[in-house]
């Protein structure tokens, strides 16, 4: 496997990405472009992404792991971001890759990330495969979880009347939100308020997969729902659990093995006849 390091021009500045080759480059049976979650949620997973992009490569998957515009190496602070770059930031890193490649594109997400692999397939002229590890739903549910840690830490201080509300106002009259060390512009908090994980547009399957701490468990209700829903209206997808640990959200770095097994068993089924 070979492992480059690639800055792709973009507007504003350049994105940073690792690019996962696998050892024979003729071999090509996937192309992949990791599209990450939010905030400390994409800090707690780099270890996951890695050990996943690698295992990929390893197994002939083409992968294509991006810092969206305003986090990690790429350009700008996150107080730049907004939904919309970040979506034009997957589109980019799907045209740069499938310019090396014309091996079949997956989008793979993983919480947030989620709901911005399946808009940016639902955007493309082609059918496009999307993995997602434990997807977020509903966009604005998310948000509202992320500004409660405001609250929380004004709590701890003694000060919590009116904090939510002053939150949503300051967001109302485009003014950016500090929340846990990170500066929420109001253009990414309406854009991430709006997002849906929606039914897919196009053709591609869907392989949904939750990680649990219980043995035994099942797919959340609110999957069961959603791929039910989807099932009926056509769409190829298939749900999985695996056990581990939540290791997005873990007070240290942790690993579930399990995930990344069951993540190359999911692509490399075959589809549907």
């Amino acid at each position: 496997m070979a492992l480059e390091a690639v800055f792709l021009p973009a507007t504003p500045g350049q994105r940073f990405a690792l690019l996962h080759w696998p050892e024979d480059a003729r071999a090509v049976i996937g192309a992949v472009v990791g599209v990450p979650p939010f905030a400390e949620e994409l800090n707690k997973s780099r270890r996951m992404a890695a050990l996943q992009a690698r295992a990929m490569a390893e197994a002939g998957y083409a992968v294509l792991q991006i810092d969206l515009l305003g986090c990690g190496d790429s350009s700008g602070e996150l107080v730049d971001a907004s939904w919309e770059a970040w979506l034009a930031d997957v589109q980019l890193a799907c045209a740069w890759l499938q310019e090396r490649t014309s091996a079949r594109l997956w989008l793979w997400g993983h919480r947030t990330g989620c709901l911005l692999a399946n808009e940016a397939a639902n955007r493309m002229q082609s059918p496009v495969d999307q993995l997602f590890w434990q997807p977020v739903l509903s966009g604005k549910q998310y948000l509202q979880q992320f500004l409660r840690l405001r609250l929380a830490a004004e709590l701890a201080g003694g000060e919590v009347r009116g904090v939510m509300e002053m939150l949503r106002q300051q967001l109302r009259q485009g003014q950016p939100v500090e929340v846990a060390g990170y500066m929420l512009s109001s253009t990414l908090a309406g854009g991430l308020e709006k997002a849906e994980l929606l039914l897919p547009h196009r053709s591609g399957r869907v392989e949904w997969i939750e990680i649990s701490s219980r043995p035994d468990a099942g797919l959340s209700p609110a999957a069961v729902a959603r791929l039910t829903q989807w099932q009926a209206a056509g769409q190829e997808v298939r749900g999985t659990v695996v056990h581990g640990p939540a290791f997005w959200q873990t007070s240290e770095i942790s690993e579930c093995h399990a995930l990344l097994q069951a993540s190359l068993l999911a692509m490399r089924r075959a589809p549907s006849p």
